[in-house]
């Protein structure tokens, strides 16, 4: 029977050092961390994301500014406010929360934010810095995998590593990271076949397609290990990854369990990155 990676207390773990962390800024150098979030529209899951976001700031002490901007606001109107947000001493962090309104470029606005304040790590600096292994900021998601394999005491180099997924948020910058800590990385997608076959020589699988249990239990090796990435809601309206857990759970070493894994890991991680960033203003 495999152990289950339970990220929410991972993530608290990792707040409670963060706190500390923040407490020290605060008192050593009157520097208090703070993160400007970003907001278009009224997409009611994105309204959830800044709300958790926001609630997790203030738990470990970083300062959060929100700015809720209506659906109508131009590109021009928007990069104005993060060319301000860039320029703004107590901001170290600036999220902008997608998916933005379709009149607007998100490609324009992540370029738009300066890269010592893109603590989501997606400006086109920063995933260049990571693809040759100095990274600036570590995209959260990714981080958030990575950290939850080193906490729980899984080595990562000589592993076959299996990523599933292609995309820029988590299945590019995630190999790149298994690259970095010497794992032999293999990509896999849409467009990739015999995948069952693919995944089962996998001593560790990354699941970031989007496709609710796609990955069978049978497709695993043996002892693997499984970062599910995925959050898909099923009919019935309860939440399940990308990998069928109940099949997966007696094969493999140990799994993340969805929800409960990988998600409470990407907040912690945008926490993390802000505290970095306010770290590196002191210098």
């Amino acid at each position: 029977m495999g152990h289950c990676i339970d990220g929410k207390e991972i993530a608290r773990q990792l707040r409670a050092e963060l706190r500390t962390e923040v407490q020290g800024l605060v008192a050593e150098h009157g520097v208090t961390p703070g993160l400007a979030v970003i907001l278009v529209g009224q997409n009611p899951a994105s309204q959830v994301y800044v709300r958790m976001k926001k609630q997790a700031c203030a738990d470990v002490g970083i300062v959060s500014f929100s700015h809720e901007l209506p659906q109508e606001t131009s590109e021009e109107a928007l990069l104005s406010l993060i060319y301000t947000l860039n320029n703004h001493p107590d901001v170290h962090g600036i999220l902008v929360q997608m998916p933005l309104p379709e009149h607007i470029n998100s490609l324009r606005v992540l370029e738009g934010i300066a890269p010592e304040k893109d603590v989501d790590g997606f400006h086109p600096n920063n995933m260049g810095l990571l693809a040759i292994g100095a990274p600036h900021f570590k995209p959260c998601t990714p981080w958030g995998c990575m950290e939850l394999l080193r906490i729980s005491g899984i080595s990562v180099a000589g592993k076959q590593a299996v990523v599933v997924g292609r995309s820029n948020i988590v299945g590019k910058p995630v190999g790149l990271m298994l690259l970095a800590e010497h794992a032999t990385v293999t990509f896999c997608h849409s467009q990739t076949p015999q995948l069952p076959e693919v995944i089962a020589r996998a001593d560790i699988v990354v699941a970031a397609i989007g496709r609710a249990e796609m990955i069978r239990g049978d497709w695993l090796k043996p002892g693997a290990v499984v970062i599910d990435v995925g959050m898909n809601r099923r009919a019935d309206g309860s939440l399940c990854g990308d990998v069928a857990y109940d099949e997966a759970l007696p094969r493999v070493a140990a799994i993340t369990p969805v929800p409960g894994g990988v998600g409470p890991m990407t907040i912690t991680m945008l926490l993390k990155n802000t505290v970095i960033g306010a770290g590196r203003s002191i210098a």
